[in-house]
């Protein structure tokens, strides 16, 4: 395939609309350029509200919520922790990661929010209550494995997806628009 192919075969337009809509056609390399940049904010936003979830996890589970103080410690702090990286990723996926498909509706959207986000911990704090009171890995290692890595990448990966396709989904905007 000679180089002017590959350009043309990148640029196939991908009509996914009824006919009679007359919005533009969008090209394959513009949809998957959009999609990159969305990750890329998501994971840097995500960054920071892992920064906030890890450091205050740890933080308590090494001062008021040692399991040895508190049988429960690990998931009463991961509850707080992940609790305030919420609002912190909140903040930034609603003006920056997903801002120009925010709604004026900021009440619900943050609802959305919410649920979504609590799904995702729901996810985290599975995989940490799996490997603490199942499986019985009781170290601060193990800890931080199944909830700030394990749980962490499947909830994301949850979190994404519903925020793209839920929350902020630019189809919902257009609609309200109409």
């Amino acid at each position: 395939m000679t180089a002017e192919q590959t350009s043309a075969a990148d640029e196939v337009q991908l009509d996914t609309r009824p006919a009679d809509r007359g919005r533009p056609l969008v090209t394959l390399r513009e949809r998957s350029r959009g999609l990159l940049g969305q990750l890329v904010k998501f994971a840097l936003v995500g960054g920071v509200g892992f920064v906030v979830d890890f450091g205050v996890f740890n933080l308590l589970l090494l001062t008021v919520l040692s399991p040895n103080a508190v049988h429960e410690g690990p998931l009463i702090a991961k509850l707080i922790s992940t609790t305030l990286a919420i609002a912190a990723n909140w903040i930034g996926n609603r003006y920056w990661t997903f801002g120009p498909h925010r709604r004026s509706d900021s009440t619900r959207e943050a609802l959305e929010f919410l649920i979504v986000s609590l799904a995702g911990m729901g996810v985290g704090l599975l995989c940490l209550w799996i490997s603490h009171y199942v499986l019985g890995f009781t170290s601060l290692l193990a800890d931080n494995i199944s909830s700030n890595v394990v749980g962490l990448l499947l909830g994301s990966l949850l979190r994404f997806g519903l925020y793209r396709h839920w929350v902020y989904s630019p189809s919902r905007l257009r609609r309200r628009q109409v």
